[in-house]
């Protein structure tokens, strides 16, 4: 089956985004697999997605559905455990919830669900799907007709020859102990990746905590993953005040600011994804 064109909602608001109010789609072929996706954002800068893999679940390519972009990506595992696969190299990357992986444009990737439940995960993708980045660009590379799903190379070197072989990986898993810390007043940002064309962090607001207005550079999506967060929209036409739950997203459109406010007696926890850049000048 021919590769459908994902969905691209867009906001010129900011807006909440719910599993009520979130826009499905299907993709794949017998040969690739079928994983059905929930797009929250796809912008002229920004993409992101959730994606689950049933238990037993998994994803390759086919001809029709090449998974290789001209794209940075993240994913960022909120349920189950998945190895995510370079095909190419046979590199493999075990994820768990809460982990994240970190690649970069014409890395081939597929995924297994290694857990007993389902896997769900957060995906951020810039440049995004509207540039052409994504089956676009696919078409336009290589086949690969032999994917590999072990490397072979590390048989009689590990772990002496580490350094060596892991100069050469495609996949990045990022844990907590591996982000890189910003102090943003009140707030704890754990930097995930920031290259020239995504930024991707984590955020931790403390119980009766907020931050200062943020801006970005180009469009953003925050996904709450623990407890809840009010998000304050100060130049948005109309609704200004939101309550974002543990599993539900915001848009900020390009040129919104908004402030964090925690307002329970929990720690608040959110994934946020920016792109082109982080900060705005």
């Amino acid at each position: 089956m021919a590769r459908r064109a994902t969905p691209r909602p867009v906001y010129a608001q900011p807006q909440a985004i719910t599993t009520d109010s979130v826009t499905r789609h299907l993709w794949g072929d017998a040969e690739s697999g079928y994983v059905g996706d929930e797009v929250l954002l796809s912008t002229d800068t920004l993409h992101a997605l959730i994606f689950t893999l049933p238990p037993g679940g998994s994803f390759g390519h086919s001809p029709d559905n090449r998974t290789v972009f001209a794209a940075d990506e993240v994913y960022r595992v909120l349920e189950g455990t998945i190895a995510v696969i370079d095909p190419a190299a046979g590199q493999v990357v075990k994820a768990t919830a809460g982990d994240c992986v970190f690649f970069r444009r014409d890395t081939w990737h597929h995924g297994v669900n290694w857990g007993t439940g389902p896997v769900r995960v957060l995906e951020y993708f810039s440049p995004p799907p509207a540039t052409g980045a994504s089956s676009a660009y696919a078409k336009t590379v290589p086949y690969l007709e032999q994917p590999v799903h072990a490397d072979n190379s590390v048989l009689g070197v590990w772990p002496m020859d580490r350094t060596s072989i892991e100069s050469k990986d495609t996949l990045h898993l990022v844990q907590e102990r591996d982000m890189r810390w910003r102090v943003e007043g009140a707030v704890q940002v754990g930097v995930v990746c920031s290259t020239e064309h995504l930024t991707v962090v984590d955020i931790q607001v403390l119980p009766g905590h907020a931050s200062a207005v943020r801006r970005h550079q180009g469009d953003a999506l925050l996904h709450v993953t623990e407890g809840e967060i009010h998000v304050h929209t100060p130049d948005a036409e109309s609704a200004t005040w939101w309550r974002v739950r543990s599993g539900e997203s915001m848009a900020i459109p390009d040129g919104f600011g908004y402030r964090l406010v925690n307002q329970s007696g929990a720690p608040a926890r959110l994934i946020g994804g920016s792109a082109p850049g982080y900060l705005r000048d």
